[in-house]
């Protein structure tokens, strides 16, 4: 509904400026001010103001007049305010909005006919994911999930490094040593905990051994990926023993976020289909190819990139980023968007293989990177810091959970002591606030501010944090549990100011879906989220629903409620987070 009146409006406005002979290349298009009942406004008569000698209200005034809201579909009224032209819904607009609130999928856009693919998290197979790596998975599965409910056919993937040094030093250490060459116990029972010891042991071996024997161990890791980039199944096989099972323990810690993966593509692909050497061969073709330092470098200088890229080394074995401009080739064929999640450590790789693929010819508008910076975790958690290894997702996310479960406990001690909260409820709702605690809060902020998690802040039911949106939802469910089947409704029986809001709020999520889509910015969700459960709550203190006496408004404002929900839902939903039936 919204995305329709404002197409109207836009071309209308447009036609508009034409006929008075001004630009039409910028139509000023936003929200309206706050004390203004309407939809949108158009700012244009700033811009117009110098162009026309004349102050922008009086600007406003005339692109007004030239338009008739009786030919846009939707609006009732046109109005100025100061420098704003304002546009007012009209009654079929209302209307409209409620009858599609009532549909579950609420909110989700037609097909684009358009594939994406979104690829994040990637962390090397070495270990456990580490909390500093959480905003990966949580915003690229909230990028995901944003871009399949905008139309998109998406696929989700995971890009493992299987093929470099890190991979042939863990092999060599899982293969050299056993379990009583281990320093200590695994940190949890689960095989990427167990098998990163062997990673640990190895690197200390190779850092501090006797002499021969740490060189003896260098030629084996050489063979190894000298073994891979000649293609010997043997050795790919012996490498990908190690590599699934770390994986595989991953992916467990990975999905109590959740975040989950339609595929894990691995660089060594692209070595045993040939495109690595065969991109090898393109690039030394380029007038940017240099031979320094024992490697094959691309010097990029002229760019505007200082450091040179290196992409062969001397004994003719590829690096990650050699591999991974394959891949993105492979992308490119495959995908009409190809969006990468990358932490801010990551940008001068970024920039050197965007620039690398427009060298090779392709064409990179496709490519997209969304990259963030890093969350911190202040001193006083209370969660355990472990030599070697820093703070672990699985750590953070069981101190997410055991809070909640306090705060559950607290709020709900009646309910909890007249049975009607089960330890069972207890539990889930704890996991469901705890988790969506962490992924919101971590969403909810710009992806170049670097951020402190901070649990008071995460977990308060009275802030704009996700318990505060749950609660909405709760509360939404819970009115809903009192009525068999939403009645046959009037929208133009919702004449309380307050309902007339949360309606228009509601009207604005396909919107805000669409440009968190196109931006790939789900922190915009989350903003919507806060601003809806804020409009919610004035609704739920000023209308009375279930006590209300009469038939028509209450029927209007139990279907209002029903798309509340759906709505509530549906954009929790898109970041990730639970939505509760009961809180």
């Amino acid at each position: 509904m919204f995305l329709t009146l404002r197409s109207a409006v836009e071309d209308a406005l447009a036609d508009a400026l034409a006929a008075l002979d001004y630009p039409t290349d910028d139509l000023g298009i936003e929200e309206p001010p706050e004390d203004v009942d309407a939809v949108l406004a158009s700012s244009v008569a700033f811009r117009l103001a110098s162009e026309a000698g004349a102050p922008p209200p009086q600007v406003a005034a005339e692109v007004a007049d030239a338009l008739d809201a009786d030919d846009i579909e939707y609006v009732a009224d046109i109005t100025t305010q100061g420098p704003y032209v304002n546009f007012l819904p009209s009654d079929a607009y209302y209307a409209g909005t409620l009858d599609a609130g009532q549909r579950d999928d609420y909110g989700r856009l037609p097909d684009t006919g358009e594939s994406a693919v979104v690829e994040h998290t990637s962390a090397n197979p070495t270990g456990p994911v580490h909390v500093g790596r959480a905003r990966n998975p949580i915003v690229g599965d909230a990028v995901a999930n944003v871009l399949d409910f905008a139309g998109y056919d998406v696929d989700r993937h995971y890009y493992v490094n299987d093929a470099g040094r890190q991979m042939a030093v863990f092999t060599w250490a899982y293969e050299h040593f056993d379990e009583e060459d281990l320093d200590s116990e695994p940190e949890r029972d689960r095989i990427e905990y167990d098998l990163v010891r062997y990673y640990r042991k190895g690197n200390a071996f190779l850092e501090d051994g006797p002499a021969d024997e740490v060189e003896e161990a260098e030629a084996e890791i050489q063979a190894i990926m000298q073994g891979l980039e000649a293609g010997d199944e043997d050795v790919h096989e012996r490498v990908t023993e190690v590599v699934d099972q770390v994986l595989s323990g991953m992916r467990e810690c990975l999905a109590r976020l959740p975040a989950e993966f339609d595929e894990f593509v691995k660089e060594s692909r692209f070595m045993f289909d040939g495109s690595t050497d065969d991109l090898v061969a393109r690039l030394k073709e380029l007038d940017e190819a240099v031979y320094e330092e024992d490697a094959w470098q691309l010097d990029l200088s002229p760019h505007g990139i200082e450091k040179n890229m290196v992409f062969l080394r001397s004994d003719d074995t590829s690096l990650y980023t050699t591999r991974d401009l394959a891949h993105h080739e492979w992308k490119f064929e495959e995908y009409d968007r190809a969006v990468t999640v990358l932490g801010e450590d990551h940008k001068l790789q970024a920039e050197q293989l965007q620039t690398t693929l427009d060298l090779l010819g392709n064409d990179t508008s496709q490519l997209e990177n969304v990259i963030f910076s890093w969350v911190n975790l202040p001193g006083g958690l209370g969660m355990s810091t472990r030599e070697g290894t820093g703070v672990d997702l699985d750590d953070l996310l069981d101190e997410a959970v055991d809070r909640a479960r306090g705060e559950v406990e607290d709020r709900m001690e009646d309910r909890i002591r007249d049975d009607d909260l089960t330890d069972e409820d207890v539990d889930r709702i704890a996991h469901q606030v705890g988790i969506g605690a962490v992924r919101y809060d971590i969403i909810s902020k710009q992806l170049t501010k670097t951020i402190t998690f901070e649990w008071d802040r995460a977990l308060d039911f009275e802030a704009q944090s996700a318990p505060y949106v749950q609660y909405v939802h709760a509360r939404t469910c819970g009115i809903l549990d009192e009525v068999d089947e939403v009645p046959e409704f009037d929208a133009s029986a919702l004449e309380h100011e307050a309902a007339r809001d949360l309606l228009r709020t509601i009207a604005r999520f396909p919107a805000v879906v669409e440009a968190s889509a196109d931006a790939l910015e789900p922190h915009n969700v989350a903003t919507y989220t806060r601003e809806f459960a804020e409009t919610f709550n004035g609704f739920y203190r000023e209308c009375p629903v279930l006590s209300e006496d009469d038939p028509e408004l209450r029927a209007a404002r139990v279907a209002l409620v029903a798309a509340a929900r759906n709505t509530i839902a549906n954009a929790l939903a898109l970041l990730g987070v639970a939505a509760p039936d009961s809180m």
